[in-house]
């Protein structure tokens, strides 16, 4: 079992593939780490001490002055090397760099050095070293402002602001969880690597996706004009699309947005309403609870899901993998409704009434069997 740690845990790209590595107990042990490390010379060596394997995405991305950007990534890779060299450690190191290190600023400067410090350090010493140049990535709990423009616009038209476009350029991107899987993927080769010498190894990872920033936007805001006035979900035909809008889900306030009304049409037959209105296919069941039953306690990484509850009372709770915040959402039949459930997200579903809970389910289509996509968690 390979033990990994991963500076700048707590960021965007660290959250991400801290959690993934947690869905494989059986390969990978993660070792904690917290920023407060670099501050403290003997909590930073004993986690060095500890990892057969580090991923460095520690760094600043943004400063209103580039030499404090420059100085600070180079200052902490350096840090890294010098708890390496103090433990007498070797553990395979990857750095994540970016495709702006062919770019004459300082952060692109910062990451082509911090590169090449790491990768003469394993020739030096032995060990493994795997250079990360990485495209723009975005996905699910970017920071707005900081990590990408998708999640400036996903954060501005969700919060009733309007983006502004600064430079019409084309972004090449990829989405956390597939660069996840590229890291996983890069630590487990190396793994079979002989390590009686230094090794050295430049990667390019490749973008999974090339779009204008207008055209980005385009289809953001056609989300929002869908999915918040009417509940629709569009087309998500494409894995581009489907990520896109499952990142698009994450900054919405669900607190205040969610339980969704649905419209109900009365007459003298009785009653109809339209519970998922789509662009794209899935798949649509229903269930039967009985009274005091818990169903879901579980979260999905790729799959959008609804439930919309039609007849009985019910509880719907929601709680982001990681944190102890829970969301909670009563639902009833007399006014029928729905709540979308975002990925990383535990969910379940209660039957809090004296009858039986009817509900409707529609989770999307896209999903490999040999791949699975739920893993159970309580809430």
């Amino acid at each position: 079992m390979l033990k990994i740690g991963i500076t700048g845990q707590p960021g965007f790209i660290g959250t991400h593939l801290y959690n993934t590595l947690g869905l494989y107990p059986d390969k990978f042990r993660r070792i904690p780490f917290a920023d407060s490390y670099f501050s403290d010379e003997a909590a930073m060596n004993a986690f060095v001490g500890e990892c057969d394997v580090i991923v460095h995405l520690a760094a600043m991305n943004r400063h209103n002055d580039p030499e404090v950007l420059y100085q600070t990534n180079i200052k902490l890779v350096k840090q890294l090397i010098g708890a390496m060299k103090h433990t007498g450690s070797t553990p395979h190191v990857l750095f994540s760099s970016s495709t702006q290190e062919e770019r004459d600023n300082q952060y692109g400067k910062s990451k082509r050095e911090g590169r090449q410090l790491l990768a003469d350090w394993a020739l030096a010493n032995n060990a493994k070293f795997t250079g990360l140049i990485i495209p723009n990535v975005y996905g699910p709990y970017g920071h707005p402002y900081y990590n990408s423009v998708v999640a400036t616009f996903c954060h501005q038209l969700t919060h009733g602001e309007e983006p502004r476009i600064e430079t019409d350029g084309e972004l090449k991107l990829i989405y956390v969880s597939e660069l996840a899987a590229e890291i996983i993927d890069h630590i487990t080769a190396m793994k079979q690597e002989p390590a009686s010498q230094g090794i050295s190894d430049t990667v390019e990872v490749p973008h999974t996706a090339v779009i204008k920033v207008s055209q980005l936007l385009q289809k953001l805001q056609s989300f929002r004009v869908g999915y918040f006035k009417q509940g629709i979900i569009p087309n998500l035909n494409n894995s581009f699309d489907r990520n896109l809008f499952n990142t698009f889900l994450c900054y919405i306030d669900h607190a205040s947005f969610f339980p969704f009304p649905l419209k109900m049409n009365t007459d003298q037959r009785g009653s109809f309403v339209e519970t998922v209105k789509l662009n794209s296919g899935g798949q649509v069941s229903f269930s039967v609870t009985k009274p005091g039953i818990t169903r879901g306690n579980h979260y999905h990484t790729r799959k959008a899901e609804r439930f919309a509850v039609i007849r009985g009372t019910a509880v719907i709770q929601l709680r982001k993998t990681g944190t102890d915040k829970v969301l909670s959402f009563g639902l009833s039949g007399d006014q029928p409704a729905f709540v979308d459930m975002p990925v990383w997200y535990t969910h379940n579903i209660t039957n809090t009434g004296d009858e039986d809970l009817y509900t409707i389910f529609w989770i999307n289509e896209f999903f490999d069997p040999d791949d699975p996509d739920t893993y159970f968690e309580k809430v």
